[in-house]
């Protein structure tokens, strides 16, 4: 198996969700008592929390440059970032190291052309539901996307930051999450994407008015195939 480098801390609940699906995926696909190979950094999100401002940016992508280096020179043959939102950062990240970084949003949009899927919508945090970074590789495997409900922005930021990355799941949260996607589909959406790593936290992947491409679980089985030197999900 490759040994794999993970970026997190961003937050620290989806770095224990992707540390315990990729192993599980290794552990079914290769032996019951196999493990996969990774190198871990957990930021610290303060310093990389709600980001508005391009000095930022700019700080935020010194930050995970820095920390692609190291898990470069620790013996990482390959990285993934474990947060969607930062994907904005990837050009950049991607720059500074000469190992392949699995782009979340590359691994999301296979998953929907795979699917036959033609119309889907962005659940996540503001500047991924917003801004073009994450919508135009989508968009790239022949996804039309329907336009960000601002008032779905505001909630969504709210049950992310004060809620899901600190850990807490609420009831009021699953029902706000139904109802959006049950909206979604009333405006012709055929899936809904979930561009937030803890969203699945809230909302039943399995059991939807819309079919629910979850970026979290895509993103730790591209990560999986790689390990095991798999042919990555398309």
């Amino acid at each position: 198996m490759r040994k794999l480098g993970m970026i997190g801390g961003m937050s620290w609940v989806s770095t224990r969700i992707y540390y315990d699906r990729i192993n599980r995926i290794v552990q079914r696909r290769a032996a019951p008592m196999a493990s996969a190979p990774m190198l871990i950094e957990s930021l610290d999100f303060c310093e990389l929390y709600a980001l508005r401002e391009d000095k930022e940016w700019k700080r935020a992508g010194e930050i995970l440059s820095e920390s692609a280096k190291r898990l470069e020179g620790a013996g990482a043959e390959a990285l993934i970032i474990n947060a969607n939102s930062m994907h904005k950062l990837y050009d950049e990240i991607a720059a500074s190291v000469d190992v392949p970084i699995l782009h979340i949003a590359d691994c999301v949009g296979k998953a929907l052309k795979a699917a036959g899927c033609k119309s889907a919508a962005i659940l996540g945090t503001r500047n991924v539901m917003t801004e073009s970074f994450y919508r135009k590789r989508l968009v790239a495997q022949g996804v039309d996307l329907l336009p960000p409900n601002m008032a779905n922005v505001e909630i969504m930021d709210r049950i992310i930051y004060d809620e899901l990355m600190v850990g807490k799941v609420t009831r009021n949260a699953e029902r706000a999450m139904k109802t959006i996607i049950t909206n979604k589909s009333q405006d012709g959406a055929e899936a809904i994407v979930l561009a937030c790593t803890e969203l699945d936290l809230v909302v039943d992947i399995d059991a939807n008015v819309l079919p629910v491409f979850d970026s979290t679980r895509i993103h730790c089985e591209a990560a999986a195939n790689w390990v095991l030197e798999q042919e990555v999900v398309n």
